[in-house]
């Protein structure tokens, strides 16, 4: 596969060519499921993915919600025979579906490429590990208030955005490892407090840091 000399990355998550095909599902659709083939990674045009893993007593842990400009299913990219979690559309997608070889190839031929890849993945490792010293260290109401604010975005271009309405308090509590009612007495606290409310879906203000900030 010949590239152009000035390629450019974005250019090439936009357009379909070889080994590249443009998919879309509707909300709550399957994009692949744990134990499939793995062989072929995700680019994300528009709308988020749930990533979830299922123990084999059959508990579900919700272990990412992602959005446009995310890759996953790139475990195929280490030799990853298949996949280890469940992809599923939260709301309507399109997504880029780049097969392994095409993944391979354009990642060894294209630097400008190859570093947009590994900056995302290094920035989701940090998110990760981050996403671990909560799990160990804080409670279950500053979990949710950290979940919050990612979700919305806290920050990005100095404003928060509109957390999603499907996002239901069931993923929430499966995102931060509690339980629904937890979830909900303390989305009413934090509704009380004014730091959400749920003016065309719920919106995230700045002061709901003050959660995360007091001891």
């Amino acid at each position: 596969m010949a590239y152009q000399d000035a390629f450019d990355p974005h250019t090439f998550l936009a357009k379909v060519g070889t080994g590249r095909t443009l998919v879309t599902y509707q909300e709550q659709s399957p994009i692949f499921a744990q134990g499939d083939t793995a062989d072929a990674v995700f680019y994300i045009q528009d709308g988020q993915v749930k990533l979830s893993v299922v123990s084999e007593q059959g508990k579900e842990a919700v272990i990412a919600l992602l959005a446009a400009q995310a890759f996953f299913g790139e475990g195929c990219l280490a030799g990853q025979p298949r996949r280890m979690a469940t992809a599923t559309a939260l709301t309507d997608c399109t997504l880029m579906r780049i097969e392994q070889p095409a993944m391979l190839q354009v990642l060894h031929a294209e630097p400008a490429f190859a570093a947009l890849f590994m900056a995302y993945l290094l920035s989701r490792n940090s998110r990760i590990e981050a996403d671990l010293i909560d799990q160990l260290f804080n409670s279950s109401e500053k979990r949710l208030a950290r979940v919050l604010l990612l979700l919305a975005h806290f920050g990005k271009d100095g404003k928060t955005e509109a957390v999603l309405p499907q996002i239901s308090q069931a993923t929430l509590a499966e995102m931060i490892g509690t339980t629904r009612s937890r979830v909900n007495f303390f989305l009413n606290k934090f509704r009380k407090l004014g730091f959400i409310d749920y003016n065309g879906g719920m919106r995230v203000h700045s002061a709901l840091l003050n959660i995360l900030l007091h001891d």
